[in-house]
């Protein structure tokens, strides 16, 4: 596995953008890829040492830290731990997966559907056995009530405490994207968690840049309004970082070597 940082072009709007002088780290999708995670958080460490100067670097995860990959409690674990130990500042946003398995744990007989796009892997993690498709209710409540006393209470809490969005500077962070013609005020969850292509591709001039993973791409998206950086980790073995300073974005990567045999 390799991981070194590199500067790509910068949006238009990224040049005079603003973050109040802070160092801050975007961390796209994760999917239960602990071992990327890990890497990728020694290659920010490292980058924030060159970088100090005196600030407390903020880590901004963009959701979807479960599901998918096969290790999504050690990947909540690791964020748990990063929010009361670690020298940087954590804030986790909600991704649509986070949001569908609390979902399941309040109401499962109504939502057994996370188990159907990669909750299944997040019940193996905790050790429980995930019904078949199509499982009669009895068996999706038998399945929550296995998994509540295996889930810490910690990891719980964690992702119920996430984030819908997060305003910093010229910049706004959310899992899916935003509503475009909707100001930012007045966004609603089902939007900031799942909206695919209507936010992609329009070219409105938002308030914020918007940073936000959820739609896979074989690369980072740096356009003039958003930035995206869902780089498919689960499937690619590329889990991406976005640095921001003041005037200048950066990024960080695992596990990708490009054509030329650069890793990057």
């Amino acid at each position: 596995m390799t991981m070194t940082p590199r500067r790509p072009a910068p949006p238009r709007d990224s040049v005079e953008a603003k973050v109040d002088g802070q160092l801050l780290y975007a961390i796209g999708d994760i999917h239960g890829c602990y071992q990327l995670l890990r890497e990728l958080l020694s290659g920010i460490a490292a980058d924030a040492e060159a970088r100090w100067r005196g600030r407390r670097p903020i880590i901004v995860l963009l959701g979807d830290l479960i599901d998918r990959g096969p290790h999504s409690a050690h990947v909540v674990e690791a964020v748990t731990w990063l929010q009361r130990f670690h020298p940087f500042e954590v804030r986790l946003l909600m991704g649509n997966h986070e949001r569908a398995m609390l979902e399941f744990v309040e109401h499962p007989a109504d939502h057994g559907d996370w188990l159907m796009f990669g909750g299944d892997a997040t019940l193996r993690c905790y050790g429980v056995e995930p019904p078949p498709p199509g499982a009669p209710a009895r068996a999706l409540i038998a399945a929550r009530d296995a998994l509540l006393p295996r889930m810490p209470a910690s990891h719980l809490l964690c992702l119920q405490q996430a984030l819908p969005m997060l305003v910093l500077g010229d910049y706004a962070f959310v899992h899916a994207g935003i509503r475009p013609g909707r100001p930012l005020a007045r966004q609603e969850e089902e939007d900031l968690l799942w909206i695919g292509a209507e936010f992609t591709a329009s070219t409105e001039r938002f308030e914020k840049i918007i940073v936000h993973g959820h739609t896979i791409a074989a690369e980072p998206q740096l356009a003039g309004n958003r930035i995206g950086i869902d780089t498919g980790a689960y499937q690619s073995g590329t889990l991406t970082a976005l640095r921001i300073e003041d005037g200048d974005v950066g990024l960080i990567q695992t596990g990708k070597k490009a054509a030329d045999g650069v890793a990057r």
